[in-house]
């Protein structure tokens, strides 16, 4: 059907990643040190205090966005039109939420992660697609990258604009490279003169890029002579510049206002200077931008989490069943429950995590990615169980429930909105490998030759001799330390939690170096069992935000309760955790695996009968082709009855 294309092998794809990972570990980090058996919990707590001089901004800010959002933006409208109209984004950016965290030198509000959080979730919390674009925007978009990496002339030439309100995006994804980029095929070569860089390629689901009018853009550049790498670098484009076109507009299931499509570069000449960083360091420029980048995505799920809450709350306390509002039979309170718990654990992560990035003294690429990967997951869970308590109502959208005059709470419109977060910014998958890899780096900077099958056998006796001398002291004390009454006996209750933390930790890091010892270079491909090793880390980290969240909250009158909801999503933690370990070794991963291999070499066809076959979405994608157009499908012809 497509064309042959030469992909990389796996070295190759593993190579390419691992050059572009961060190497070094310059600043502290305490979900790498969890991983690593140490609670540092004096690391996180007290928590790194908001900027006391931006409050006053921000306050005022948040207050404009909340009066914006509710007169302005209709997130049921924008779903109904698939559109996000003009004069909204416009409203946006002359309140400044296009510059939130620009530097006032550049035009921009200069505020913090804490407080773009914040203001994400307002406009959020309203329409997933508006705060899509903002999020893209700055999270992903332009200013991140150019702050970090930029020059003071690109700086002085593009942050004002950007600030103003002229919309961004970052285009990386191609067919045949998304969290795998060793597959990128789009180009950019200098050109005869040495002015210009000349690009071609075609970029798939570019966040804003349709209506965008700076992109960052990822492409191959000519390796050195001699080497064998094949470098990636970003670039600034202009929309206006000749050779940039939209070539499709995507539709989704949900997010349906959101602007994203298909951007075809044809001989773009690229100005020299608006090359961005250093030549080949795109791809490491793309994942440091994400490390920060990926903690919007949080503040959205929070924020679905809370609007969820609120709409519950109501149904449950009005809707009578059996003589009883629902929420006060168990079946319904066990979910509200834990829908509470979550969404408040969830809220402790968003603020740590941010307060954590404002600080500077973190390296949060383990943390970023975790609260990314668990938010995602819970959100969805919450706003699921939002629609089940709902019921019909719930399955119901918005536009019909309000023309028979009941309450038009969008539960199904938020449902369809969360399921991307699994998928945006890195898969659940490929985020669980991620997490893993960096999980496991200081044993790899230990004994990394040894399972290395292009290391040398002096390289390999090296790191035999540096392991041996290393893990005779690191094991044993993976099993040693004081982790009973009375230590963290200030946090009052919630002390024993984290005793729990404690001892998980180092049991987790036991876990781990055995799971290394066992399967050796083949654990990269044990998959569900880094998973769960990932999972274990997660909640332990959750663990932690929530029970110095609820300390910090103790400390005041007006947000009572919080101690207990951080002790209900302990308990239920601490059930995860404890199943979770005895599951590494203990599991049916190879047997389902086997499975797997056999459905894929067509052993259980016969599981497929009795069905229309959907063969024919295959036919229809091949008439286009030969039609002449991959983006403009024809319907499927209607079967003939008789």
């Amino acid at each position: 059907m497509a064309e042959n294309k030469k992909l990389a092998t796996e070295f190759e794809a593993r190579e390419v990643a691992e050059q572009a990972r961060e190497q070094d570990w310059g600043k502290r980090s305490f979900a790498r040190a969890i991983f690593d058996g140490r609670l540092n919990i004096n690391l996180v707590h007290p928590l790194p205090e908001p900027n006391p001089d931006e409050e006053s901004q921000v306050s005022e800010l948040l207050e404009n966005l909340e009066v914006f959002a509710r007169e302005h933006i209709d997130g049921d409208q924008v779903d109904r039109d698939g559109w996000v109209p003009e004069e909204v984004l416009t409203g946006l950016a002359a309140l400044g939420a296009f510059g939130i965290k620009i530097p006032v030198k550049y035009g921009g509000l200069g505020l913090s992660q804490h407080s773009y959080n914040r203001a994400l979730a307002i406009v959020g919390s309203r329409c997933g697609a508006t705060g899509a674009f903002l999020s893209a925007h700055q999270s992903i978009g332009v200013p991140g990258p150019l702050m970090k990496f930029g020059t003071e002339e690109q700086k002085e030439r593009y942050l004002p604009r950007l600030a103003k309100g002229a919309l961004s995006a970052f285009a990386l994804t191609e067919d045949d490279a998304g969290s795998d980029p060793a597959n990128m095929s789009t180009t950019a070569k200098l050109s005869d003169d040495g002015l210009h860089w000349i690009l071609n390629g075609e970029k798939l689901w570019t966040t804003n890029g349709p209506r965008a009018e700076l992109i960052i853009v990822m492409a191959r550049t000519p390796a050195p002579e001699g080497s064998g790498r094949k470098p990636i670098s970003a670039f600034i484009v202009e929309t206006e510049w000749a050779g940039v076109e939209v070539a499709h507009e995507c539709s989704f299931m949900g997010l349906k206002g959101l602007s994203n499509g298909v951007l075809r570069f044809t001989n773009v000449k690229i100005p020299r200077e608006n090359l961005l960083w250093d030549e080949g360091q795109g791809l490491k420029l793309a994942l440091i931008t994400l490390n920060t980048g990926r903690l919007a995505m949080p503040a959205f799920c929070a924020a679905g989490a809370k609007g969820a809450l609120e709409m519950c709350r109501d149904w449950a306390n009005s809707r009578v069943q059996w003589g009883r509002s629902i929420g006060k039979h168990d079946a319904i309170a066990q979910m509200l429950g834990e829908m509470t718990a979550n969404a408040f654990a969830m809220d402790s992560l968003v603020d740590l995590t941010a307060r954590m990035s404002d600080s500077g003294n973190f390296d949060i690429r383990l943390e970023a990615a975790i609260a990314k990967l668990w938010a995602s997951e819970t959100g969805w869970d919450i706003v699921n169980d939002a629609l089940q308590i709902r019921g019909g109502r719930g399955y119901e959208n918005h536009g019909s429930l309000l023309a028979r005059g009941d309450i038009p709470y969008p539960v199904e419109r938020h449902l369809r909105d969360a399921r991307i977060n699994m998928i945006f910014e890195g898969s659940s998958e490929i985020m669980r490998l991620f997490i893993a890899r960096e999980a496991v780096d200081s044993h790899l900077a230990i004994a990394g030759d040894l399972v290395n099958p292009k290391a040398s056998l002096g390289a390999k006796l090296r790191a035999l001799v540096r392991a041996g001398f290393h893990y005779v002291w690191w094991y044993p004390t993976r099993f040693l330390g004081w982790s009973i009454w009375p230590r963290y006996m200030k946090f009052g209750g919630l002390g024993s939690h984290l005793r729990f933390v404690e001892r998980a930790s180092r049991r987790l890091a036991r876990a781990t170096f055995h799971a290394m010892v066992r399967f050796g270079p083949k654990l990269e491909k044990r998959q569900a069992v880094l998973g769960r090793i990932v999972d274990i880390g997660s909640d332990l980290l959750v663990m932690t935000a929530v029970i110095i969240r609820a300390r910090e909250l103790g400390e005041t009158t007006e947000k009572k309760g919080a101690d207990a909801l951080a002790d209900l999503f302990c308990c239920m933690a601490r059930r995860r955790i404890t199943a979770r370990f005895p599951a590494l070794f203990n599991n049916d991963d190879s047997t389902t695996y086997g499975v797997a291999r056999r459905f894929l070499d067509d052993d259980f066809l016969w599981l497929e009968e009795g069905i229309v076959s959907a063969e024919a979405y295959r036919h229809q994608a091949e008439a286009a082709i030969l039609a002449g157009s991959t983006l403009e499908a024809e319907p499927l012809e209607p079967v003939p009855t008789t």
